[in-house]
């Protein structure tokens, strides 16, 4: 792990790719700390894209579409929401360096955003990172029932449609285990990162407006095809 001050003198976007490229990401102690540190997880959270479990519960939202889904349209409401503090859940790591960078992957088109928006106001999402065939999920937010759940959802439709192969979801959580979400050793996650890095995928290739029942199919079909 660098030192406070390397970090903050040498991280560039550029070192950022770089870095998720080697299976390496930035975090910061508190979101008033300037400085990153670089995180190298002994144990790696994946949500293998093949096995996702959809709550029925959670299908029955999104096929009723109550949610609109965004892409890539709110990256600064994206932040704001995963940094914000609510009750239970204090301010989070997302500090002012790790706006900036992200928000410069933003515009070059390897950070994005799935959006939940309710009556025209944005009320869930997440955001991460698009390299080679994988695709690094750094937060998700969400002030309606289930509304980062909806994105989860769509994100894992949209990386199958677009040719990736790996969801990267750093750490293990209660909220990511009901999906289906697993830890992988170092070595097995680096020989898993270091297949996706050699794969063409496409973030866009499923249309922004694809409908409830086509995101639940390119689910539900994976996990059908993959099934013994």
């Amino acid at each position: 792990m660098a030192s406070r001050d390397d970090i903050a003198i040498e991280i560039t976007p550029e070192v950022l790719l770089k870095a998720y490229a080697c299976g390496i990401f930035p975090m910061a102690e508190s979101a008033d700390d300037p400085a990153l540190y670089w995180i190298e997880p002994q144990a790696r959270g994946i949500l293998p894209l093949d096995q996702v479990h959809i709550p029925k519960r959670l299908a029955r939202t999104i096929r009723s579409g109550r949610f609109e889904i965004r892409i890539d349209s709110d990256y600064a409401g994206v932040i704001d929401g995963c940094s914000a503090s609510r009750p239970g859940r204090r301010s989070t790591w997302i500090n002012g360096r790790i706006r900036q960078l992200y928000g410069a992957l933003f515009e070059q088109g390897h950070c994005h955003t799935v959006e939940t928006w309710f009556e025209r106001r944005l009320v869930g999402g997440l955001y991460g990172v698009a390299l080679g065939g994988a695709f690094f999920g750094e937060s998700m937010f969400s002030t309606e029932t289930d509304a980062s759940k909806v994105a989860l959802v769509y994100l894992v439709a949209r990386l199958l449609h677009g040719g990736f192969s790996l969801l990267d979801t750093q750490f293990v959580t209660d909220h990511l285990r009901q999906f289906g979400t697993i830890e992988l050793e170092k070595v097995a996650f680096q020989k898993a990162l270091d297949r996706a890095m050699r794969q063409r995928a496409s973030f866009h290739a499923l249309g922004h407006d694809a409908s409830p029942d086509k995101v639940l199919d390119i689910v539900r079909a994976a996990a059908q095809r993959a099934a013994p």
